[in-house]
């Protein structure tokens, strides 16, 4: 009885392994999927870095501005420390610190505000769906990050054909960034000397400015001419009409012309 007792608890167990199993191969593959469509906005050349294991967990690293190697030694200890008592739950959540921090940097390059990294943390495939499939573009010129002058955090790495993250990279803070209110400089710092024989410019002389010229008088408008009525013609003179000729008897014949008989 104990033996077949036995027999089905394990064949139970290893159903729910089974499909434990395949689920975890599900999660991972669309996980990656989604890594990848993120790894394109970015710029990363070669999809095939969002599908080995560990080393997609780098790169999302370096894109979020932080060492890839704090977020290895964050899974070597996760995976190593987990089981020792007491403080094996502690270490077991550093890979997720460490993710948190990587997204929250990567969600700001893709105009996602601050509260987004909850989302991240309790669904992180959810999160990573989003930003793979949204219309946000990738974004580099952001303020640097708040470890970006810690040399353990921040980012000093260059790998080929990952692009080098303006905020991250040592001593260029991003494009357009300008210090807060208030910022002071650091307890002795000097500002670098000018070269040898460097004069400033002097600035130009002050002139006055001149008042302003009066207006010149205009010409009064020239009134429009007056139309005049067109001038008369004189009257053309007609000829006088020719009066009908009178009727008059025909002249008596001459005596030379008297008709002979």
């Amino acid at each position: 009885m104990d033996d077949y007792s036995n027999a089905g608890f394990y064949a139970l167990l290893a159903i729910f392994g089974f499909l434990f199993f395949i689920f975890a191969v599900v999660f991972y593959v669309i996980g990656s999927w989604f890594l990848m469509k993120v790894f394109d906005k970015a710029g990363v050349q070669g999809r095939w870095r969002a599908w080995v294991p560990v080393y997609n967990l780098l790169v999302f690293a370096k894109l979020g501005d932080l060492s890839p190697w704090v977020m290895l030694i964050a899974v070597g200890a996760g995976a190593l420390l987990s089981q020792v008592p007491v403080i094996g739950w502690l270490v077991a959540l550093l890979p997720l610190v460490a993710g948190a921090m990587a997204a929250w940097r990567v969600g700001l390059k893709l105009q996602k505000d601050t509260p987004w990294v909850i989302l991240y943390v309790f669904l992180s495939l959810v999160w990573l769906g989003i930003n793979a499939f949204d219309k946000s573009r990738w974004n580099p010129q952001v303020a640097p990050a708040p470890w970006a002058g810690n040399g353990f955090f921040a980012d000093r790495t260059v790998w080929q054909g990952i692009p080098v993250q303006p905020s991250a990279a040592p001593g260029a803070p991003a494009a357009g960034y300008q210090p807060p209110a208030g910022y002071q400089p650091p307890a002795g710092y000097q500002p670098p000397a000018p070269p040898a024989g460097y004069q400033p410019p002097a600035p130009p002389a002050y002139q006055p400015p001149a008042a302003p010229a009066a207006p010149a008088a205009q010409p009064p408008a020239a009134e429009p001419p007056v139309a005049q009525p067109p001038a008369s013609e004189p009257p053309v003179a007609q000829p006088p009409a020719a009066a009908p000729p009178a009727d008059e008897p025909p002249a008596p014949p001459a005596e030379g012309d008297q008709p002979r008989a």
